[in-house]
């Protein structure tokens, strides 16, 4: 066959794989986004007696899930392989959305969205690692973005599972839909390829080379190996001298940006019903704030690029804090849903552009280190999101809701503007800004 048509050939094959891997993360969206869509139910109908600060714990449990997933994720995945690992993770947070649709108690409910968390924190990084070993060279960049929105789109995909699914047939029947990607499982496993940069680093250079050579992709490079010593000594890195100051403004500006974007993303139709909006409308919402999302992915590295990560990132969080106090005030509809979509715009890419400041202001050495610590100390604001959000509206302060999340934005802008303004020195840079948008 000539090599045009192997090219050819194994750039469909590439294709494919990079294809199995958005779905997967289109299931991690609507798992992850259909807890706050059916959220107005539940609460309407007491189901399980759940109240709005018991509602706040558990969108924490899947949070705090999440937050185990991505710091395990790593370690499993050099262990058993990226393709077992996301295999596993679409299984995990299927069953357990299983588990929350049968579920008699907010007991065995939160153990259901605990355990999805954890499958839904492991499955993003490790696809994110996949779309990397087969994207084409090019167009790698442009391919992360890509899959970055597919989590977006499941997140409009719930909105429309709760508009369509729970009205006749209740709540439960939202979380059954999220049991439907087991049938993905089979398709996953039997297709997906196993990792190129996960085989490289085993010693399988055999079978990566037929591997990449089946595919029409670049082998990568053997990894880089570092010892305990030379990890600890990275992370101490971030604290010697004056850097301490930096990597703690940093750390704070990443909890507020993800406070920000899962608080938002679990409270956002209850907080507009409680607004005055209907339940069709407060759903809709959920639909334009993510498509919202999908437009910032692909439009903020370039921005960013332009104008440099730092400026990008403290005006996106401005952006997205006007935005959210605009959300408390009950606006004509029209106006209203331009106010969401420009707020998913800049919120969803807008701690992004933390986590390419700090990519963009670390050495080499130490990059990988900066960007994953500033990222786990951010999750917890992811944790604390939802909680703020249930605590408020228990407390007859609901309308505090939007306002507070306002707030978080403005923090962010004036952490990430300050440890900017410290940055004495700019370090080589290790790609453009769009290619760091794999952290989310």
């Amino acid at each position: 066959m000539p090599s045009s048509a192997l090219s050819a050939r194994g750039g469909r094959l590439a294709a494919l794989a990079v294809g199995l891997c958005w779905l997967a993360v289109l299931f991690d969206g609507l798992d992850m986004f259909v807890y706050g869509s059916v959220l107005p139910h539940m609460l309407a109908e007491k189901s399980l007696g759940i109240t709005p600060d018991r509602a706040g714990d558990l969108g924490s449990y899947a949070t705090f899930g999440m937050l185990v997933g991505a710091l395990t994720a790593g370690t499993v995945a050099d262990r058993v392989g990226r393709k077992k690992l996301m295999v596993a993770c679409v299984t995990l947070f299927s069953l357990a959305s299983g588990l929350c649709a049968l579920s008699g108690s907010v007991e065995v409910f939160g153990l259901g969205r605990t355990l999805a968390g954890i499958g839904l924190g492991g499955l993003l990084p490790t696809a994110i690692s996949m779309v990397s070993d087969y994207a084409p060279r090019t167009r790698a960049a442009l391919t992360i973005g890509l899959l970055m929105t597919a989590h977006h789109a499941g997140g409009i995909l719930s909105a429309y599972v709760a508009l369509w699914v729970v009205e006749p047939f209740g709540w439960r029947a939202a979380f059954w839909v999220c049991v439907a990607p087991l049938l993905f499982v089979p398709v996953l496993a039997k297709f997906l390829p196993e990792s190129l940069g996960f085989l490289v680093a085993k010693g399988r250079v055999e079978e990566a080379t037929a591997l990449a050579g089946r595919f029409a992709v670049e082998l990568p490079a053997a990894p880089d190996r570092r010892t305990p010593a030379d990890r600890r000594d990275a992370l101490a890195d971030l604290f010697r001298g004056g850097e301490w100051t930096r990597t703690l403004l940093y750390w704070l500006a990443s909890f507020g940006g993800l406070l920000l974007v899962y608080g938002v993303a679990t409270w956002l139709p209850t907080l507009m019903r409680s607004e005055g909006y209907e339940l069709g409308s407060a759903l809709t919402f959920v639909v334009v704030f993510n498509l919202g999302g999908i437009v910032g992915m692909l439009v903020a590295g370039r921005a960013a690029d332009r104008f440099g990560a730092p400026r990008i990132s403290s005006l996106w969080f401005a952006l997205t804090a006007a935005g959210v106090f605009l959300l408390s005030v009950h606006m004509p509809l029209g106006v209203t849903f331009v106010v969401v979509f420009l707020t998913g715009v800049f919120l969803n890419s807008a701690q992004t552009m933390v986590y390419a400041t700090v990519s963009l202001r670390s050495t080499p050495d130490n990059r990988a280190t900066a960007v994953g610590w500033t990222s786990g100390m951010g999750r917890f604001g992811a944790v604390f999101g939802p909680w703020l959000g249930g605590q408020l509206l228990a407390s007859g302060n609901g309308d505090w809701g939007f306002t507070a999340f306002a707030i978080a934005g403005l923090s962010s802008m004036v952490l990430i503007g300050v440890a900017a303004l410290r940055g004495a020195r700019q370090a080589p840079r290790a790609g453009t800004t769009q290619e760091l948008l794999t952290t989310h």
